[in-house]
């Protein structure tokens, strides 16, 4: 075998390592079809790869052999202070022939994010990919977040007796308010521990006031014996900021949040909000619908696949303590 050359990451490096990641969008989309097929095209995975190259900051690492690429790795940071001082590789930011040496390309790219005081790492891999994700897996990363996907078709969940879902209305907003913190105060618990920054109830009350017409999003409530007891909210995939480039499929509907209130979980009210964002979706005349969740959140993480979202995804992430 060739002997491997590993090397910063430069502009001249771009037009090679695009036709890596587009032929790695290629075999993605035989295992995720609904994928976008646009980024199949090495001209559009190049415009992908020089907008993250040009990120403020960017940074990586490229493998040749026999005059050949073999792989990359390219990262940036977020200016986030939620994130820590980190570095996120995201949907265009890898691809290689050969998985194993995808850990050479962190192990030099590291060096300098380290270096840089970078020490929150996050990975967007894709999910179908098992060898490329356990090499990642053998770099000391862990699982945190999954990306998924499924077709745009009503979904035969049928809701519970008891339960009935409605769209929203501005009588609703008390509840909504209380919904909005109910989500992060969940995921502030084990075993997720993750908890953001969370706003007050007078504030999630304002914003309600402002948005609840919005004709952008479309928000469901769940009842049980006439109270309120959850919401969701269906829009479409552009407004998210967590799906971009390679993992934005065209056309998608988006299942942006849901919440149930503490005494009512288990009985099925998420997933029968769920199903309502679907229906949204089908009617809206989107192709897919995509959501995300944390893998420790154990609600999400058993709700959503029984509706027949299957990852697309996985962010992986890695904090070096010294």
């Amino acid at each position: 075998m060739s002997r491997t050359e590993l090397r910063p990451f430069t502009a001249a490096d771009l037009a090679a390592c695009a036709t890596l990641l587009a032929d790695r969008h290629r075999r993605h989309r035989v295992a995720q079809p609904l994928l976008s097929a646009r980024f199949e095209d090495a001209a559009a995975a190049l415009a992908e790869l020089t907008t993250a190259y040009e990120t403020p900051d960017a940074s990586g690492a490229v493998a040749y052999r026999a005059g050949g690429p073999v792989g990359f790795v390219l990262g940036a940071p977020k200016p986030s202070p939620l994130w820590g001082p980190n570095i996120w590789v995201e949907a265009a930011g890898m691809a290689t022939t050969d998985p194993e040496v995808m850990r050479d390309l962190y192990a030099l790219a590291a060096t300098r994010w380290v270096d840089e005081g970078r020490t929150a790492h996050y990975a967007v891999v894709p999910a179908h990919d098992a060898e490329l994700v356990q090499a990642w897996f053998r770099l000391g990363f862990g699982q945190q977040h999954a990306h998924a996907i499924r077709p745009a078709a009503r979904s035969a969940t049928v809701t519970p007796a008891g339960l009935s879902v409605r769209r929203a209305t501005r009588a609703d907003i008390p509840l909504l308010a209380q919904l909005d913190l109910e989500l992060p105060l969940h995921q502030g618990q084990s075993p997720t521990f993750s908890a953001g920054p969370m706003g007050t109830l007078e504030e999630a009350v304002a914003e309600w006031t402002a948005d609840i017409d919005n004709p952008g999003y479309a928000t469901f409530v769940a009842e049980a014996d006439g109270q309120v007891i959850g919401s969701a909210i269906g829009c479409a995939l552009e407004k998210s900021s967590a799906h971009l480039s390679l993992a934005r499929p065209e056309h998608a509907g988006f299942l942006g949040f849901a919440a149930v209130l503490p005494h009512a979980r288990g009985v099925g009210a998420g997933r029968a909000l769920g199903t309502a964002v679907i229906d949204w979706a089908v009617s809206a005349g989107f192709d897919s619908v995509v959501t995300d969740w944390r893998v420790t959140n154990l609600l999400s993480s058993r709700a959503w696949p029984k509706l027949g979202f299957t990852d697309t995804f996985l962010r992986l992430h890695r904090l070096i303590r010294f």
